[in-house]
């Protein structure tokens, strides 16, 4: 499988979102014009020499099938889609979703299913706007990505037994601590909180 980077996928989207065609215009209006013209040429002759684009008569380009199979392809799994991404440079949700022309409460169960089996790692980032959650690969991600591009792998690997135990039992106290009569609610929410937090943190 074809490696790209984060500058590759950039000019790639620009032609996915257009039905697999783009021109210098596009680029012009996208974030990419702040890279300058030199370093787009050598981006764009480094995606045609590895058959991702082609050049057009009008001097337009096109994203090629071969492009197309690494994260567009209908038949690969939306897993490993996201792990590719994530490979290539960590994202929040939104731009992960957004290159993969879906929205992200498509993508968050996998996401959230990636999590559960150590294969993404999600870190807060403290920003002016609040807290953005950022997804990172982690290695056993890496090393299924390359197990997939090399046997055609189409199944995550199984969630760990202890994992699951211990979340059923963090997820039953906490419907006995909803049942407790003894205590005030904003107690009982403090509680919770707490336990789900400490659920979160076994999930990654």
């Amino acid at each position: 499988m074809t490696k790209l980077n984060f500058i590759d996928l950039q000019i790639l989207y620009l032609g996915i979102k257009k039905d697999g065609k783009f021109d210098e215009n596009d680029i012009e209006h996208s974030d990419l014009k702040n890279l300058g013209i030199g370093r787009i040429l050598d981006q764009l002759a480094s995606l045609k020499e590895r058959n991702l684009i082609q050049i057009n008569k009008n001097r337009s380009f096109s994203v090629t099938k071969h492009a197309r199979h690494i994260l567009w392809d209908d038949q690969i799994p939306l897993w490993v889609k996201i792990l590719r991404i994530l490979e290539i440079k960590s994202q929040d949700i939104k731009k992960i979703a957004s290159f993969l022309l879906l929205s992200p409460e498509h993508i968050k169960p996998e996401i959230e299913d990636l999590r559960k089996r150590q294969l993404v790692l999600m870190s807060p980032l403290r920003k002016d706007t609040g807290i953005e959650k950022i997804y990172e690969i982690m290695q056993e991600g890496i090393e299924l990505i390359v197990k997939a591009q090399t046997e055609g792998l189409h199944y995550k690997p199984k969630i760990r037994k202890s994992q699951i135990e211990i979340r059923t039992i963090i997820e039953e106290t906490i419907q006995e601590i909803n049942r407790l009569q003894g205590i005030s609610d904003i107690e009982k929410e403090k509680i919770v909180s707490n336990l789900l937090q400490i659920k979160d943190n076994v999930e990654i």
